[in-house]
């Protein structure tokens, strides 16, 4: 697992108005997440997160799914002693999070075990209508493994996330957006053009400020409340050295659209 190769014919990449957008392209329409396939997903990741030119990433999938879990075939050959040497989980999952620019799961169709924490490892969720999330991990011998329990349970809280994991079913998109899991649903002939306006207003923002705030809320998110108002306190003083602090107070009191410098 140490010399894992990234498999790259199963992503395909493109950019557009300062969106950077990844599409899981599995030849298997479920898009099973083998080691190789998180390692390809996670250098296009960083990739566009050290292009200036990118400001909001997109994560999506095929029609049928965001990713239905991990590729058990590849899962089924290991034992104990060959996921712990190898750090199975921690080869490209770890990683993700860490991206700064402010990163989309746009769901069509499956996010269970595997592709449900790929779906959180991003910043928020926009999901159609046909969606469907889970952490089936339990009906295979397993537990989650990539944050599933955490992420999840800090998501929706401990009681749905306890019934979720311990059961296995699936969550429809509608209940997902009302515990909170995911951050809009839309029909599926609006979601292709809903996704886009949502991440090409995200990517008109200023980059630097975007990246500050992503910080301040994923703080909220690990921390205790006091550690929280502590940092986002620093987080705000440091945007007045921005030049985008003085453009955008400027654009306000002359009522315009603010030109942003991206530094």
């Amino acid at each position: 697992m140490s010399n894992i190769t990234p498999k790259t014919e199963w992503i395909k990449t493109w950019s557009e108005n300062g969106v950077g957008w990844i599409q899981l392209c599995h030849e298997n329409k479920l898009n099973p997440l083998s080691s190789g396939f998180i390692l390809a997903i996670k250098d296009a990741a960083q990739k566009y997160d050290n292009d200036t030119s990118i400001s909001c990433i997109v994560l999506i999938g095929s029609e049928k799914a965001f990713a239905a879990g991990a590729d058990l075939k590849e899962m089924v050959k290991l034992n104990y002693s060959s996921v712990t040497e190898s750090r199975y989980i921690e080869n490209g999952w770890l990683e993700i999070p860490k991206i700064q620019t402010p990163i989309i799961a746009g769901v069509k169709g499956y996010a269970l075990g595997g592709g449900c924490e790929l779906a959180m490892m991003c910043d928020f969720i926009i999901a159609n209508e046909d969606a469907k999330f889970g952490q089936p991990e339990i009906n295979i011998g397993a537990i989650p493994g990539a944050g599933g329990t955490q992420r999840l349970t800090r998501s929706i809280g401990k009681s749905k996330a306890m019934l979720a994991v311990l059961t296995g079913d699936m969550m429809s998109a509608v209940e997902a957006e009302n515990c909170g899991l995911v951050a809009k649903v839309f029909k599926n002939e609006d979601f292709d053009v809903s996704l886009k306006e949502i991440a090409f207003k995200i990517a008109s923002q200023s980059k630097p400020l975007s990246k500050l705030a992503k910080q301040a809320v994923n703080v909220a998110y690990e921390t205790t409340l006091e550690e929280g108002i502590r940092s986002e306190r620093a987080l705000f003083y440091s945007t007045f050295a921005l030049d985008d602090h003085v453009e955008g107070m400027e654009a306000f009191s002359e009522k315009r659209k603010p030109v942003w410098k991206n530094k």
